[in-house]
């Protein structure tokens, strides 16, 4: 027995400047702790600095019946066993509710529910197509289908009609995957298109609106709400983790899959279900951010500001919505970019290959409702003067 081959392939990805490792950090809103040194965080997904309101937690923990209710620890066992407590009912009412629609079914987190509804949904006599840009969980739930896949070209909707029209007649089944606000490039799919596809095809559409939950639409409910979409999209997946500073994911769907994907998604049948205190907090912070409509204004003016001021400064950028790419191209560039605003006291750590393409490498900024138009000034001060 030799780990001498995983020690090659360690020292490997340190020449090419795409080594990662842990970093013991303490987040609230847009502070960070490293260290023991303060920053200015440009890395979480805490779009709406949701995880530094203090006094929701404390009106959360000093409801009546609070440790009744929620307190038990653990739910030391699977939805279906004995872990489908009643915060799942409530949360998924609510969910259902909020997009009017017939179900819900929440997930562990985002990965599980990628990774277990599309294999569970498509057959070998299906094809997927989804968006080149698509994140991990969605590839690698995949992976695990049987379908034929195709990859089109990222938001280039005649490259995808063009295989529609050559191929939707081959298949039982046809699904279209795609996010709303894609993770890494910050722009936007064209939903309305999408949706036109869907109905001249006569096929299924599975949208991704993780970096989209709590920024954008009216209650903070996505893209799909934003462009009034909610009752055209198959399948609506949004996650807990990042904007509603809790864990977990769900689904948006129509009940018969819900009661489908009960009996058939392998990451909901054997996992331990999460625990009700994490959902009442779910719960607590999806009423909140519903309210929360300054917020999202705020942080599409400070978004658009930082796109704005990058580009006087003729470094490239793409997208158009909290997540703010700055792309150097090379994985040293970046890695020495992201040490000198570290020392600097901005954290924004680089985002290299294989997360994004080769000669992409890049800074994603992540912009939080409870910065100022200085935190970006200070920022563009840095860039110009680096």
């Amino acid at each position: 027995m030799s780990y001498q081959r995983y020690i090659e392939s360690i020292e490997k990805l340190k020449e090419k400047d795409v080594y990662r490792f842990l970093r013991e950090t303490i987040s609230c809103g847009k502070r960070l702790t490293y260290k023991g040194i303060d920053y200015l965080d440009f890395s979480s997904n805490d779009y709406l600095g949701l995880s530094a309101k203090i006094e929701l937690w404390n009106k959360f923990v000093e409801t009546p019946g609070f440790e009744k209710s929620v307190f038990g620890g653990g739910s030391c066992s699977s939805r279906l066993l004995t872990g489908n407590g009643i915060s799942y009912s409530k949360l998924e009412n609510l969910l259902s509710g909020l997009y009017k629609r017939d179900a819900a079914l929440v997930f562990n987190s985002g990965y599980h529910a990628n990774l277990g509804i599309l294999p569970a949904l498509v057959s070998k006599n299906d094809f997927v197509l989804a968006d080149k840009l698509v994140h991990a969980s969605i590839i690698d739930g995949l992976q695990l289908s049987k379908s034929k896949i195709f990859r089109y070209r990222h938001n280039d909707m005649n490259h995808l009609e063009y295989f529609l029209e050559k191929q939707r007649k081959d298949f039982d089944q046809v699904f279209i995957v795609t996010e709303s606000v894609f993770s890494m490039d910050g722009d936007t799919a064209d939903l309305k298109k999408l949706v036109e596809l869907k109905n001249k095809y006569n096929l299924f559409l599975y949208v991704d609106e993780a970096h989209a939950i709590g920024v954008l639409g009216e209650k903070g409910l996505g893209l799909c709400e934003k462009e009034n979409l909610t009752d055209h999209i198959d399948f609506i997946i949004g996650t807990f983790g990042k904007a509603v500073a809790s864990q977990g994911a769900f689904l948006v769907c129509d009940s018969v899959i819900r009661d489908f994907l009960i009996n058939t998604t392998r990451p909901l049948i054997f996992t331990t279900a999460l625990p009700s205190f994490s959902l009442e907090w779910t719960i607590c912070s999806l009423q909140h951010i519903i309210t929360m409509t300054a917020e999202r204004e705020k942080l599409t003016l400070l978004s658009r500001y930082f796109r704005e001021q990058l580009e006087s400064l003729e470094l490239k950028t793409i997208g158009d919505s909290q997540i703010v790419p700055l792309i150097l191209g090379e994985n040293k560039a970046v890695v020495a970019l992201s040490d000198y605003l570290q020392a600097n006291h901005i954290f924004v750590l680089p985002v290299r290959p294989p997360t994004v393409p080769e000669g992409t490498a890049r800074l994603r900024f992540s912009i939080n409702a409870q910065m100022d138009q200085d935190d970006i000034d200070h920022v563009i001060h840095l860039l110009k003067t680096r």
